[in-house]
């Protein structure tokens, strides 16, 4: 099974211009929106990556059902999965993915825009990865396309069509996650700043989360994290092992931001990983912020997350970057007096100043001793 996943990543990291999603992100992913039951959909599911961890989820986390705390062999989960890829090869990697693991998904073939295998499906969960930043996605033959709702999205960058594709198929309390890049939480290009703010007037966004550079083995575009919801009134929703009905609390008008550039460790020179306790951190943030029974109270944290009003959004011109609403982490107190610090502070410049002139003295002697002194 291990060689088998080796080469489906391997794979699917090769294909030209599309980027394999990092497990560490797919976790993340998986793990604040919790896909416990429902409609799961990935509109460029790759090797269906997240519809593996979503069912490891699953097992991981059921309560109540006397095989502590884990789905019981051969039990199958209460979702429907729903995928679709473009790439011949990558759809047939992807359909055998779920089949070595026993595990039912429609997964079609075609381009999402503009063969949409899953038209009428409304998803209770969407997870993508989408390619970034496409240009030659045929967006001048879709103008007038009805999932355009926020705004026609450039026919030169395929971003924002991603985005109202996956808003069009939420159901009307479905939550979705997914990775783009980070110009599209600030890019005013050709259109993206307009749609952007739509959807943020619509209160579709619900948290952004940026993540820290060198995660991806295929692309060095920094990414971030998506996360839209259809009813942010305090919805019901299914945690894990809760079963269903699970209020949590109103968040209209709101948006949480979280800044997580700074965690992760590196795993070779090149690339970086989020631990599971930077995974934990995130998630644990995201569902204290939701209001969900058992996860303590949301607060504040200088530098790492920000629960900000739609008119501070607005008053940043509807940008998404997060670390414009976390702030500067705070500086340790090393315990020395303001007073003494200066006092301190100020005797080691005047010394270096006083071993700075002399340098600059020893300097001219040495130039006037070669003739270059005035």
């Amino acid at each position: 099974m291990q060689e088998v996943s080796r080469i489906l990543v391997n794979a699917e990291g090769k294909k030209g211009g599309e980027f394999y999603t990092p497990r560490c992100v797919v976790k993340l992913l998986v793990e604040m929106l919790e896909p416990y039951r429902g409609r799961v959909y990935d509109p460029c599911c790759g090797s269906s990556g997240m519809f593996v961890q979503s069912i490891e989820f699953i097992h991981a986390h059921a309560k109540g059902n006397g095989n502590g705390g884990r789905t019981p062999k051969g039990a199958k989960p209460d979702i429907s999965i729903y995928g679709q890829e473009s790439n011949y090869t990558t759809w047939r990697l992807a359909k055998m993915n779920l089949a070595i693991r026993g595990i039912d998904g429609q997964i079609a073939h075609g381009d999402t825009f503009h063969n949409d295998r899953h038209a009428d499906v409304k998803a209770d969960f969407i997870l993508a990865n989408p390619p970034f930043n496409i240009s030659d996605w045929g967006g001048e033959r879709l103008r007038e396309d009805k999932r355009w709702k926020y705004g026609v999205p450039p026919a030169g960058n395929a971003n924002f069509a991603w985005v109202q594709h996956m808003v069009y198929h939420l159901a009307p309390a479905g939550v979705a996650g997914f990775v783009l890049a980070n110009g599209s939480m600030s890019s005013n290009q050709s259109g993206e700043g307009e749609i952007r703010k739509n959807l943020i007037e619509a209160d579709l966004v619900d948290c952004m989360v940026a993540l820290p550079g060198q995660l991806f083995y295929s692309t060095q575009i920094p990414a971030c994290l998506w996360f839209l919801a259809r009813d942010k009134k305090g919805s019901l929703v299914s945690r894990a092992g809760e079963g269903p009905g699970v209020r949590v609390r109103d968040r209209r008008g709101h948006v949480l931001f979280i800044d997580a550039r700074k965690l992760g460790r590196m795993v070779d020179r090149t690339h970086r990983e989020l631990t599971g306790e930077d995974i934990a951190r995130i998630a644990d943030t995201y569902h204290a912020w939701r209001g969900e029974r058992g996860t303590g109270k949301y607060t504040d944290v200088l530098g790492f997350c920000k629960s900000a009003l739609l008119d501070e959004v607005r008053k940043h011109g509807h940008v998404l970057t997060p670390g414009r609403y976390v702030g500067a982490e705070a500086v340790e107190d090393d315990g020395e007096p303001f007073e003494e610090k200066m006092k301190r502070l100020t005797a080691t410049l005047k010394e270096q100043c006083a071993e700075a002139a002399k340098l600059d003295k020893a300097i001219w002697a040495n130039l006037k001793e070669l003739g270059y002194s005035k």
